[in-house]
């Protein structure tokens, strides 16, 4: 699964907002067609910011070294 980059959260919440922004506007002046357009893009943002919070932390795990052993003769 490709994960938003945590980096660009602050824009995915600016582009939530003015999607928001722009569905009462539509619905004020009984755009429908645009409302309709915007909910699916605000549906997409929306989804994009619950990955980010779903995403697991990253966690380094020492492998150690690994080590050539030769066969017993």
């Amino acid at each position: 699964m490709l994960w938003p980059d945590a980096a660009q959260r602050d824009r995915l919440v600016e582009i939530r907002d003015n999607l928001l922004a722009r569905i009462a506007e539509a619905e004020r002046e009984g755009w429908l067609g645009e409302m309709e357009g915007l909910r699916v893009s605000l549906a997409g943002a929306e989804e994009k910011l619950t990955q980010l919070e779903r995403r697991p932390s990253r966690v380094v795990v020492d492998l150690g070294i690994p080590v050539s052993r030769t066969p017993s003769s």
